[in-house]
């Protein structure tokens, strides 16, 4: 791993050498929200904005005479940073749980749950949906319908594969509500096939991901499946 020395003037490079020292990795969908310093985002938002200005005009647009891409640089760097891949910058959103007071332990879905993404190979969209399948435990946590999209967005805010993408999503809500079972199934269509490449008109990928009681109990992941399959029609 390439290291840098903790006295080097760019953030990026300060951000890394903290990471490394510590040992934290920094892929690119990893959330490094919490070794951010105040201030550093910032910084790190002008420096994305110069070095996307000199990735410009390494591709020889004169951003300086065309009124198009004058501010191509600023948008961009304010696009990655606050918007597409803020689920690496910003930490978890506030997610309110509350007792099951009712004791619930039936099947419950939520979803389709539209999705956006990017991936690291190429940095094209990802937009897609997700349905989520719980099955209470009846002595832990429940969570609102809209913190489910919530923590969809912060995890699928980041450069990824998908199918490292249902993976965390479905640790981040496993550790959060602790089900008995959980089921994760998402679809997206993968622009990088899209716009470049063979240039496909209908790249769709789907990705499913069994946990706990979807995956010792047919009966109950097929129930999963065809409530999915019929609120997808």
């Amino acid at each position: 791993m390439t290291t840098y020395p903790l006295d080097d003037t760019s953030t990026s490079k300060r951000i890394r050498a903290r990471l490394t020292k510590i040992g934290q990795t920094f892929r690119a969908n990893d959330n490094i929200a919490a070794f951010i310093e105040e201030g550093e985002l910032d910084e790190l938002r002008l420096e994305v904005e110069d070095r996307m200005r000199k990735v410009l005009d390494a591709l020889v647009i004169d951003t300086d005479n065309d009124h198009n891409t004058v501010d191509t640089a600023r948008r961009v760097a304010k696009m990655f940073i606050d918007e597409v891949f803020a689920g690496r910058y910003r930490a978890a959103p506030p997610i309110t749980s509350f007792p099951n007071v009712a004791r619930l332990n039936e099947l419950m879905i939520v979803g389709p749950i539209t999705v956006r993404s990017a991936c690291s190979h190429h940095l094209c969209p990802i937009m897609g949906k997700v349905w989520v399948g719980v099955l209470p435990n009846t002595d832990a946590e429940l969570i609102g319908l809209s913190k489910f999209a919530r923590l969809c967005d912060w995890i699928m805010s980041r450069p990824q594969i998908q199918e490292e993408a249902v993976i965390m999503l479905a640790d981040e809500l496993e550790r959060r509500i602790r089900p008995d079972g959980l089921a994760i199934v998402m679809e997206a269509d993968h622009f990088c096939m899209r716009w470049r490449g063979v240039k496909d008109e209908q790249p769709v990928m789907t990705s499913s991901i069994m946990r706990g009681a979807f995956l010792e109990n047919y009966a109950l992941r097929r129930e999963f499946l065809e409530l999915r399959n019929r609120g997808h029609q």
